[in-house]
């Protein structure tokens, strides 16, 4: 209908923070501790401008506070205190973080502590206890890529942990090659720069978006590591996924319009 893909990105993620189902905003996952620090960030393709915060407990949209560092600040990435901090003076919608419970995600974080006391391992036997991970990458009519990516993290992270989700350029990107949103395991995603792997394999190997993104996913990370989601200039559209479904939607001008979790649908 018009609206920028800043605009989009921003609205859609808004709506899967309100939805318990997905593990950002209502619905993330609990901490060691039992609570929740929310990660989020949002790029511009056509400017590089971006906004990210880390660690945040009491926004309730925490992807409208990272634009908000993208368009009210001189920073990237703001953390912990400093996020709550600055959303005191930026004016966004604040919640208790009890706000962010659901029995599902108390489950989750009951089923994993017992397991460490059982096998003495942090690493969780069953990755789905993490997954739900939000994501949105548009190219609106003005031809302007955005991405926006929003977490909970880890069920039971440790000691402050940040994930992919906040880190430009590792599990958010968008230049003016395409926009990138990634899922999975963060510390594989921060390690290799998967966003930005994308745009590079673009750019300097003359790849294409499918051929680029399917091989960071695939060639680059382990098995069950993640995917992405991803859209290029010219509006053509990647999913890759090397875990055994990823919840995913894709649509487009032309009447494309498509829900799917597993590779065969």
């Amino acid at each position: 209908e018009g609206s920028s893909s800043l605009d989009v990105c921003e609205a859609v993620l808004c709506l899967l923070e309100d939805n318990p189902m997905f593990n950002a905003g209502k619905g993330a996952v609990f901490n060691e501790k039992g609570e929740h620090e929310l990660d989020a960030s949002i790029m511009d393709g056509s400017t590089m401008r971006c906004g990210a915060v880390a660690g945040v407990r009491t926004v309730k949209h925490p992807i409208s506070l990272a634009r908000k560092v993208m368009t009210e600040t001189r920073h990237v990435l703001l953390a912990a205190d400093g996020a709550e901090r600055f959303a005191e003076i930026a004016g966004v919608e604040r919640v208790d973080n009890s706000y962010f419970d659901t029995e599902r995600r108390r489950r989750a974080l009951d089923r994993l502590l017992l397991e460490r006391q059982r096998t003495g391992s942090l690493v969780p036997q069953d990755r789905r206890l993490d997954y739900g991970t939000v994501g949105c990458v548009v190219l609106d009519q003005g031809g302007r890529l955005a991405a926006a990516t929003s977490t909970g993290g880890m069920t039971a992270k440790k000691w402050g942990r940040v994930g992919d989700t906040p880190i430009l350029g590792a599990g958010n990107y968008a230049d003016s090659y395409a926009a990138i949103s990634c899922t999975g395991t963060g510390e594989e995603f921060i390690r290799h720069a998967i966003a930005r792997s994308v745009t590079a394999r673009m750019a300097y190997g003359n790849q294409s978006l499918e051929e680029a993104s399917s091989a960071v996913i695939h060639d680059v990370l382990k098995k069950d590591d993640g995917g992405l989601i991803a859209v290029d200039r010219d509006g053509n559209i990647s999913t890759p996924f090397n875990s055994t479904g990823m919840y995913r939607a894709t649509a487009n001008s032309l009447g494309h319009f498509k829900v799917a979790i597993f590779d065969d649908e």
